[in-house]
């Protein structure tokens, strides 16, 4: 049996029915949105995104989506402190589209990272995250260079327990954990540059959504292929998806590639 997007947000609204919410549905984008009826903030998923981790996990994938929007949307009507959360401060990466403010017009913090990604700071708060804006910045008057100070040493503490896959005499590793910063791991700077010295072949590396970092030593044609197929998969089934380009790295330094048709790739 197959779920189109209108079956899917049938299914979602159902589960979420006795929560005081709204659901808006862009059929342009293809997305649901869901917010508080009071406050207005909410949370919007793509739907084709569901549906394809639906057909590979099926009721399991529903219960995912729902939790999140249940966690999130909760946590939006809690009030949280900075203060002695230090441990709980990393940060995350984002496509360069996402908002550079929250629905109620504050203003997020946020640096660029590559001309395809942007990296935004969060609170963890166990089950899902914040996003930390300036108002809450202002309030606990911190100091916002402070905050991206602790995000990258957290990030540097976090496991980088590596899986390996061999296609074509080509080698991916795969950083997979689903805590929600497997693809900020791709800002352990250090990592990356010993994890450098064991390519054979080029590095590159793709972050299609925020629940992997794929690490890639190309070394023949075939592999541009198939990590191009390889990502496109993992950006269309992600919850949160980031780009379906990949990243050459080259002495410290990420640039987007486009892998295009017979094996060849561009700047």
């Amino acid at each position: 049996m197959k779920m189109d997007s209108k079956q899917m947000r049938k299914e979602i609204e159902k589960r979420l029915a006795h929560y005081d919410w709204t659901f808006l549905f862009d059929a342009k984008k293809d997305t649901l949105r869901v917010e508080n009826k009071e406050t207005k903030k909410g949370v919007t998923i793509s739907l084709p995104g569901i549906i394809a981790k639906w057909e590979e996990k099926k009721e399991a994938a529903i219960d995912e989506v729902v939790y999140y929007i249940e966690q999130t949307l909760t946590m939006m009507n809690e009030n949280h402190s900075l203060s002695g959360k230090e441990k709980d401060i990393y940060p995350v990466i984002r496509s360069t589209s996402f908002p550079l403010e929250t629905s109620e017009g504050i203003p997020l913090i946020y640096d660029e990272h590559t001309a395809e990604t942007r990296i935004y700071y969060a609170l963890d708060l166990g089950s899902t995250y914040r996003l930390i804006d300036k108002k809450l910045v202002e309030k606990e008057n911190w100091d916002e260079n402070r905050i991206k100070e602790i995000a990258r040493f957290n990030v540097r503490s976090l496991e980088m327990k590596v899986k390996e896959d061999r296609v074509a005499d080509n080698v991916f590793y795969f950083i997979n954990t689903n805590d929600g910063y497997d693809a900020s791991r791709i800002l352990n700077e250090s990592f990356l540059a010993k994890f450098s010295e064991k390519i054979t072949g080029t590095m590159v590396l793709a972050v299609p959504h925020q629940d992997v970092l794929i690490i890639a030593d190309i070394r023949n044609e075939i592999g541009y292929d198939v990590l191009a197929q390889m990502t496109m998969s993992f950006f269309a089934s992600g919850r949160v998806p980031i780009t379906a380009l990949s990243f050459l790295y080259e002495d410290g330094n990420l640039e987007p590639i486009f892998i295009l048709g017979k094996n060849r790739t561009k700047k």
